[in-house]
């Protein structure tokens, strides 16, 4: 009897030490250091590499010169949706979401360039990569809002007086949010923009009358962001910090307004001078 209570007892430490082991923070694991198979269902490829949070250096840069931007990744944390209250005499306000999209939320791989003009202001222009994803979450009420999480074409500047990177840099700048739905998409009575019948099935052919067009439109949004550079390798050209953005939800092919949606989260870069 003491054999066997000293085996569970033993069982009981193996357990504990594995639980442990495997209840650490998901962001502690760099997604660029496992293999394919490693990474596979985890949903880690959604996470963006971290940097120490004792990283607090400088990387010098020079007026009129260009500096690569590799590897941009943009992980999302927090969303908020901007709802008209009840009351008209109050303010709209944020109300945080809660995402239904899985494993499939960051923008990666991005690359761009910064530019540095002779009073010491640093131009991030975006240029290509994984830049959008289609997110969508639910609101309180049981709303679900879906939008393009994106930032094509940013360009973002800072204040002058910068002759570095460092955790004092801050990047504002706007960028285009094209339509959540392309212009081929059909609606439920196969109606779209490109393809797809010219009215519904179930009106008559002849109908000219304006409540029964098929109007569909693909605006192109707008949106602003703020990267926050709270970390910065002097050694590896690495910077990392948080990020604010805002741009407009989905309209439905033009059916609907869209909606104010704020983005929250980190991101990671690699900053070198272009050859």
């Amino acid at each position: 009897m003491k054999f066997r209570a000293l085996i569970i007892a033993f069982l009981a430490l193996c357990l504990g030490l594995i639980t442990a082991c495997s209840d650490g923070p998901a962001n502690a694991v760099n997604p660029q250091d496992l293999t394919y198979d490693e990474i596979l269902n985890t949903g880690l490829a959604n996470l963006c590499p971290q940097m120490s949070e004792f990283t607090r250096g400088s990387l010098p840069v020079e007026a009129g010169k260009t500096y690569l931007v590799e590897d941009l990744c943009l992980q999302p944390e927090e969303y908020f949706v901007k709802e008209e209250p009840v009351n008209k005499r109050q303010k709209a306000e944020y109300v945080a979401g809660k995402l239904l999209t899985r494993y499939t939320t960051s923008l990666e791989q991005i690359t761009g360039k910064i530019t540095v003009s002779n009073d010491g202001v640093l131009t991030f222009s975006e240029k290509e990569g994984m830049d959008f994803q289609p997110v969508t979450v639910q609101l309180p009420g049981g709303e679900q809002v879906p939008f393009f999480f994106t930032i094509k074409n940013l360009v973002g500047i800072t204040e002058p007086g910068f002759s570095s990177i460092n955790s004092s840099t801050d990047f504002e700048g706007s960028f285009k949010v094209p339509s959540y739905r392309g212009a081929t998409f059909l609606d439920p009575k196969g109606r779209g923009l490109a393809t797809g019948y010219d009215n519904a099935v179930a009106l008559p052919a002849t109908a000219d009358n304006d409540e029964y067009a098929n109007v569909k439109q693909t605006p192109i949004g707008k949106g602003s962001i703020s990267l926050r550079v709270t970390k910065v390798d002097k050694e590896t050209g690495e910077i990392g910090g948080v990020f604010e953005s805002e741009q407009p939800s989905d309209t439905d092919l033009g059916a609907q307004e869209p909606l104010e949606v704020k983005i929250r989260g980190s991101f990671y870069a690699r900053v070198q001078p272009a050859s």
